[in-house]
């Protein structure tokens, strides 16, 4: 019996690899944090060589800075599918904090704050990290006012928005530190009764 065998095209192991290599490096980051997270650990975890890993990405730096990029795309898909399973009505204002506050408490959430914190001290990843962090932070908002189909024309709607973003990331930050989701429930479920009666107000 003959046997074929399918080549896989260079260009596509290619890009298979340096995946892995992305996945393994936002693991470690959430697992190690940026200083315990190096290029030998990255390497074993992706099941690359290290010849072939220093060949794309020469240094910490230059992983870590495509990785950046990958993690912004994880996030954006992750707010995304979660947005698109929200319940419409009554409840929904409540479901959107929800949904805002699972997301930064998230392992994606913790693998960007290792970044933003190495970055405060590293020009060269503030130079990766900033403009991508201003286009997720521009996308998250435009994504909430959307989804609670309110006019940012008032200012004081923007305000209440912005709010709600600064909330859930200092509750994802707090997160880090511990499982805080018990009382993170309880804040978002008051914050989401203050947010809508605010919201109404505005509408009236």
């Amino acid at each position: 019996m003959r046997v074929t065998v399918t080549r896989v095209p260079q260009e596509e192991r290619t890009r298979a690899m340096r995946q892995r290599l992305m996945e393994a490096t936002v693991e470690l980051l959430v697992e190690k944090g940026f200083s315990g997270t190096t290029t030998t650990l990255v390497s074993e975890r992706a099941g690359v060589s290290r010849g072939a890993q220093l060949h794309h990405f020469p240094t910490k730096n230059d992983l870590v800075v495509a990785a950046v990029s990958h993690l912004t795309d994880i996030r954006g898909q992750e707010l995304a599918a979660a947005a698109a399973q929200l319940p419409r009505g009554k409840n929904r204002t409540r479901a959107v904090v929800d949904m805002l506050g699972d997301h930064f408490a998230s392992p994606v959430f913790t693998a960007a704050l290792e970044l933003w914190v190495a970055a405060r001290t590293d020009a060269a990843l503030l130079e990766a990290v900033g403009p991508l962090e201003e286009r997720v932070g521009r996308e998250t908002h435009r994504l909430t006012v959307q989804l609670l189909d309110v006019d940012e024309a008032s200012p004081r709607v923007r305000e209440l928005v912005q709010a709600t973003l600064d909330l859930v990331r200092g509750l994802g930050l707090a997160n880090t530190l511990g499982d805080d989701a018990r009382r993170r429930r309880r804040i978002l479920t008051e914050w989401a009764r203050t947010l809508d009666d605010a919201l109404l107000k505005e509408t009236q």
